[in-house]
């Protein structure tokens, strides 16, 4: 409840600062799908009265399209699915008024103020209990030939590329492609998603895997995952991104 009166919050400080005559419909360009976002945006419509109208679609076409739109878009709040796409399209955001900013902690929002986190998810890796694995140390670990045909990776997902991006805003672009290439030399198994993945890892198919932390959760909310655990490297480590 904390993080959806976050959302409402935002969008009706937003909508005071967007809108000249408070009579027209706040636009807002979603990255994150209609079945998560709808019920907040349903609230918000319900406690201010206020009309939304909502273009979904992903968030990295959204931010191509905000790109090209520049000035004559019609967009008052972007609500992305991750931060690598707001960092795509920071020069076309406007600073965020301070009643929004002091909500969120420092951590959790863009330096210059242009955008603030609602939620979040962080990226781990997820084993399986019976497999007598050991644990990797460190994101680089993972590269390492222990974990030759073992590990699930789901390549083109948006969370991994924003890990991706994470690294090579840490260590720069020679040494991420280095990673990629180790990675792609130990032959991971590859996913179409997280979901598959911690499946994969909880039936024993896969000893381990990169994924977002909720999706064991999600699997054991649903009764299975038992032989699965999440591991959360030392901090510090860009392979715990908070996202």
């Amino acid at each position: 409840m904390r993080r959806s009166s976050l959302a409402i919050v935002i969008l009706a400080l937003a909508f005071g600062a967007c809108s000249d005559t408070g009579s027209a419909p706040l636009v807002l360009y979603s990255g994150r799908s209609e079945e998560l976002v709808q019920p907040l945006i349903d609230l918000f419509e319900e406690e201010t009265g206020i009309e939304v109208d909502v273009r979904y679609e992903g968030s990295t076409s959204l931010a191509a399209t905000l790109l090209q739109e520049g000035d004559a878009t019609e967009a008052d709040v972007f609500y992305a699915q991750d931060p690598a796409s707001l960092g795509a399209i920071k020069e076309v955001l406007v600073p965020l008024d301070e009643s929004i900013l002091d909500r969120v902690d420092p951590s959790f929002s863009d330096s210059d103020g242009r955008w603030v986190g609602t939620s979040g998810r962080i990226r781990t890796f997820v084993y399986n209990t019976e497999a007598g694995v050991d644990l990797p140390q460190s994101i680089d670990d993972v590269v390492g030939e222990e974990w030759e045909g073992r590990l699930g990776v789901a390549p083109t997902n948006g969370s991994f590329l924003t890990f991706v991006g994470a690294m090579i805003l840490e260590r720069g672009e020679e040494a991420t492609l280095d990673w990629l290439e180790a990675l792609a030399a130990n032959t991971p198994q590859d996913f179409p998603g997280n979901s598959p993945i911690v499946d994969a890892v909880a039936a024993g198919s896969i000893d381990g895997g990169l994924v977002n932390h909720y999706y064991l959760l999600r699997l054991r909310a649903e009764g299975g995952g038992q032989d699965a655990e999440n591991w959360f490297f030392p901090s510090g480590d860009v392979g715990n991104l908070v996202m």
